[in-house]
């Protein structure tokens, strides 16, 4: 394996839209939500050890999440981990990650991927990123993989590409957040525009670059910690300096106002399995179209529902179509899937009226 390449898992969000599964104290990333037998991260682990060496894996997480990490990936060492003392959006960590790969070597480049999302077809996925780390390697740009639009979904970002570029890598135009209906089909109908996958490939000598030029305040602060990163005084450093960092994502702080960014579209399947209807729509389905993971089901009469249990407990459903029916230890939630954007406001009905103890 190459031993410029690096890469550096996301997993640090709550996942509130799979609640009750999903909860701030075991999100969604640590559950096999798919039924296999492995977490999301353990998937997306496995996934990026095809091209990347396991020791060269980062983590970035909540601190609070370190036990969870290390019980899931036993391989990853505290070296690995990215850990951060409080809630922030996505530059800051990257941040980080990236001035500590670049102190290890500086002539590494990386993948930053979210570590919940469904990918079926990995062999392309690796060839993907190999193309990616290849173009980054050669250039001073700031990749992003883009999905290919089945649908005008208004709940994902698009990126627009200069369509008449004959390189599979695509200079990009312009970036638009969740459009409304009528917009994302106007997309659909230009076709050159791809959804935004959230996953991003650089140099780490470009990303820290680009910090360094669009949110100077943030490098200044965190190349303060130069001296102490990789080492057991890193982690005073950051329970010290991480709260000074500005919120923000690394999509509005940096890709967006860059004008070297690049897009390859990619040929792989994908989802980011944001909410229970994306889980749906991946999962194998029964003569009724039902999705069952773990239960034992009687289905009378009852079409098109997700049924999702934390053991194999009997589930009836008796002319029920259409729902989600999701039951973890001592909660249970039934919810039509045309409102599974609701649960999160359910879930804050929920903490207000019995406590955190179910969130």
């Amino acid at each position: 394996m190459n031993k410029d390449y690096y890469a550096v898992i996301m997993a640090g969000g709550v996942g509130s839209r799979f609640w009750p599964v999903s909860t701030s104290s075991y999100p969604k990333q640590f559950h096999d939500m798919l039924g296999t037998g492995d977490s999301l991260i353990q998937k997306t682990f496995k996934r990026l050890s095809n091209l990347v060496p396991q020791e060269q894996i980062l983590i970035s997480t909540n601190d609070s999440y370190k036990d969870l990490v290390q019980q899931q990936l036993p391989q990853v060492s505290d070296a690995q981990l990215v850990l951060e003392p409080v809630m922030r959006n996505t530059a800051p960590c990257i941040l980080m990650a990236a001035l500590k790969i670049h102190k290890e070597n500086p002539n590494a480049v990386m993948v930053v991927a979210p570590s919940d999302h469904w990918i079926e077809d990995e062999q392309a996925f690796t060839a993907n990123i190999k193309t990616c780390f290849e173009a980054a390697s050669e250039e001073d740009i700031l990749m992003t993989l883009g999905i290919n639009p089945t649908f005008p979904n208004t709940g994902y970002g698009y990126i627009q590409y200069q369509g008449e570029s004959a390189s599979a890598v695509k200079p990009v135009i312009r970036f638009t957040e969740k459009p409304d209906y009528e917009t994302a089909k106007s997309f659909l109908e230009e076709g050159n525009y791809v959804w935004n996958s959230g996953m991003f490939i650089w140099s780490v000598a470009s990303i820290v670059k680009a910090f360094e030029e669009k949110l100077p305040a943030m490098h200044a602060l965190f190349m303060q910690g130069m001296e102490v990163y990789n080492t057991p005084a890193e982690f005073e450093f950051v329970g010290a300096r991480f709260a000074e960092a500005e919120n923000i994502s690394i999509d509005y702080g940096i890709m967006e106002q860059a004008n070297n960014v690049r897009v390859l579209p990619a040929t792989f399947d994908w989802n980011d399995l944001g909410a229970w209807g994306a889980l749906y729509d991946k999962l194998p389905k029964d003569a009724e179209n039902n999705v069952v993971v773990r239960a034992k089901t009687q289905l009378n009469n009852s079409t098109g529902n997700m049924v999702y249990t934390a053991s194999e407990k009997v589930v009836v459903l008796e002319d029920l179509h259409d729902f989600i029916v999701v039951e973890k230890k001592d909660v249970l939630v039934v919810v039509p899937k045309a409102k599974e954007q609701e649960i999160k406001r359910i879930l804050n009905q929920v903490k207000e009226n019995f406590g955190n103890d179910y969130a």
